[in-house]
């Protein structure tokens, strides 16, 4: 895989992976995955929610 940034977008993170004594690729892959863990648990929230507010009408639907 190939990822393309823009000039800031690398510049910004050659400086937090340099204040951070990491390389740029850790700290990509880093943002990568807690981004996707937050989305993922953003995601479940927000169902669990659907399903609670919504536990009648979804029964009914279901019949």
């Amino acid at each position: 895989m190939t990822l393309r940034l823009t000039e800031e977008e690398t510049e910004a993170l050659r400086r937090t992976a340099e204040a951070e004594h990491r390389s740029m690729q850790d700290v990509a892959r880093n943002a990568i995955a807690e981004y996707t863990q937050n989305h993922r648990a953003l995601r479940d929230r927000l169902l669990d929610r659907i399903f609670t507010e919504d536990e009648n009408l979804l029964k009914r639907l279901a019949e």
